[in-house]
This record gives structure tokens, sequence and C-alpha cells, in this order.
């Protein structure tokens, strides 16, 4: 009894305890990535920006309540990044009845659409990596011994 009356103060002065998203929210978000990889693989939007173009669905993450979505994309070879984003973002109500289709949830989630950073990210920490003062750090230091006179 303490204790949820002590969790029904906290959510009303809004401090709810931090915590990371519940399996349901990465398993819908995962069944969302993998549908909308499909719809946009088979080339089913009408948008000409997307015609030929070959986009990557790497994350689709979900609200809490599971009735919006973030889709993060990356076009392939990074072109033309602006105008596969806009396009993606005009036929998204259009993506959503498509997901509605492929997906079986009872509110299919409204669609943005984010450009991936990631993949920049990852070459930044690769060409950090890669810096003669990091990569001499980075390699294994000769033990020395600690006794005095024990060195051979």
């Amino acid at each position: 009894m303490v204790r949820k009356r002590r969790h029904q103060q906290r959510l009303a002065h809004g401090i709810e305890p931090e915590r990371g998203p519940s399996q349901r929210r990465l398993r819908v978000g995962e069944e969302l990535r993998h549908a909308l990889a499909k719809i946009l693989r088979e080339g089913e939007s009408r948008e000409p920006a997307l015609e030929n173009a070959s986009i990557t669905v790497t994350e689709v993450m979900m609200s809490s309540d599971l009735r919006n979505a973030t889709a993060f994309v990356m076009p392939l070879t990074g072109a033309n990044t602006t105008e596969v984003i806009a396009a993606l973002q005009r036929c998204a109500a259009f993506l959503k009845g498509l997901l509605a289709h492929e997906v079986p949830l009872r509110y299919t989630p409204n669609l943005t659409f984010a450009l991936d950073r990631s993949f920049d990210e990852a070459e930044r920490i690769r060409q950090l990596l890669a810096r003669p003062e990091v990569a001499r750090d980075l390699q294994p230091q000769p033990v020395q011994s600690e006794v005095p006179g024990d060195e051979g």
C-alpha cells in the first residue's frame, strides 16, 4: 500500500524513475523496422525521389505509448540525404497505411524519419583511433620488473 502511494505521488509530481525501453517497445520497433525495410526495398512509395534510392532502415524507436515511431534511415552511399528524408516525410502517411497491412497492431504508429548519424560517428571514432598518438597509447606496454637488480 505504501509503495503504491509513493509511486502515485512520484507520478503526480512528474518524478518517474529512469528506465530503458521495455521489451515490447524494442520488439515492436524491430518488427516495424523489418516491415518498413521491406516496403522501401519493394519500391511501393509514390515519391519520385524514392524510386531509385536504396535506403537502409537502421533502427525504429518507439514512444512509450507505441503511438509514434522514429525511423532512422540512411540512403546508400549517403547521397541525396536531404531529398530522401524530405520525400520520406511527405509519404509518411502512405507508408503508415502500408505498415498497417504488414504489422498487426491495434494502432499503427505515426512515422517520422531522421537521418542516422551513427555511421558518421563511427567514422570519426575510427579516424581518432588511427591517429599516431592514440595508436601509440593503444599498444601494449612491456612489463617491467619491480624487483631492483632483477634485470635478467
